[in-house]
């Protein structure tokens, strides 16, 4: 009888086995034949996704063309420049020496980076670690932001210019040079050049390939960045996506040149791996067993700072993603990319959705286009719900 019993029990999990595996088959068809057609509709060059559920990447899968010229299709390996989703790498870094001891962020970045930070309306108002990682220290891009020079007083006078007219820590503003000088500030304090520091506490312990350097990245895994002519009516490839720094890397001073890596907007990597990356923030600072940094770190790191942006340090909360759920990540845009890395950390799952290029708009808010959109819903609502 107990022979019996337990070849039932065998049968019947066999038996649920091969019906997970067909509902799973089911939703896998149904969603990449919606997928098809938002692609279709939104003139997607190439698509690349993950669904992450409890740790694990439950979904993932490429569409379209990785290079329109030599007709290659796009694979789950390649790496695209993920745009400003790299800021969360940096915050990450810096939170990983805040935890050290090596710094805090209530620090005068003045103090950190070496010359006056000081907004010249408010030169009494400290602006602090906190402030440039949260969009809230009055710093702009209105000088650029490709080099500290921008707002450096040493280097340039018109630096009063790189501010707006509110007082550090009364208002929002998405500013790039936060990052990069947050990017200065993290190589600085770390000893480490900053491509390396990124890899060496964060890719390689996560297990992951990518990084800010694109002379140490396989070029040939490099998804080529289509950016729409609408007088045209084409995608024009963005050459610039990928520009070796090995030139500017002959004069660069640690701690200053900083930018060239550009850490607001730089890292390399692909769709399944930022997947992985994704869940240590998920997670709250740990994943696959390891800690990367603090529990403490990575719930200051996602804890709401201005509500009408919903914006913490380099991690945004929103509500118009997903119907009925406050999501939590961060989007990028340029040279023709979109991309989009957002999880819900209380019901454990998430999302990684990015174009190379697709012709389509922002009429759901300024923070997720409308393909991204739609994607999602489609994830959502074929893997989660």
């Amino acid at each position: 009888m107990k022979l019996y019993n337990r070849f039932r029990t065998t049968l019947l999990g066999t038996f649920l086995l091969f019906v997970a595996l067909g509902v799973h088959a089911q939703r896998v068809s149904r969603a990449e034949t919606e997928i098809a057609a938002i692609m279709d509709q939104y003139q997607a060059v190439g698509a690349a996704v993950a669904v992450v559920k409890d740790e694990k990447i439950i979904y993932n899968h490429s569409f379209g063309m990785k290079r329109i010229e030599t007709d290659e299709p796009l694979e789950n390996d390649d790496l695209f420049r993920i745009a400003s989703i790299s800021k969360s790498f940096v915050a990450t870094g810096i939170l990983q020496l805040v935890d050290a001891g090596k710094l805090s962020l209530d620090d005068d970045v003045s103090d950190l980076i070496g010359f006056r930070v000081r907004n010249p309306n408010f030169p009494d108002s400290v602006i602090t670690l906190r402030m440039i990682l949260s969009h809230r220290s009055s710093i702009s891009d209105r000088n650029g932001y490709f080099t500290l020079d921008a707002f450096n007083p040493e280097k340039n006078p018109d630096w009063g210019k790189a501010y707006y007219d509110y007082a550090p820590g009364a208002g929002y503003r998405y500013c790039n040079l936060n990052f990069n000088l947050a990017g200065a500030i993290l190589e600085k304090y770390s000893g480490e050049r900053f491509d390396r520091y990124i890899a060496d506490h964060i890719i390689k312990p996560l297990g992951l390939y990518g990084g800010y350097n694109v002379d140490e990245l396989d070029s040939a895994r490099f998804v080529t960045l289509y950016e729409y002519d609408g007088d045209g009516r084409r995608f024009v490839p963005a050459d610039e996506a990928y520009r070796s720094r090995a030139e500017a890397l002959k004069t660069y001073k640690p701690g200053y040149s900083t930018p060239v890596f550009s850490p607001t907007g730089g890292m390399k990597i692909s769709v399944r791996d930022l997947a992985r990356y994704m869940v240590i923030h998920m997670n709250y600072g740990r994943a696959n067993g390891k800690r990367i940094f603090s529990a403490e770190s990575s719930h200051a790191m996602q804890a709401v700072l201005t509500p009408e942006s919903g914006y913490g340090m380099a991690l945004r909360t929103i509500d118009n993603l997903i119907p009925g759920k406050l999501m939590t990540g961060h989007e990028g845009v340029a040279y023709g990319l979109y991309s989009a890395m957002y999880f819900q950390p209380q019901e454990r799952f998430g999302m990684v959705v990015i174009t190379n290029g697709c012709n389509t708009g922002f009429t759901h808010g300024d923070v997720i286009n409308d393909f991204l959109m739609a994607v999602y819903d489609c994830l959502y609502r074929n893997f989660i719900q």
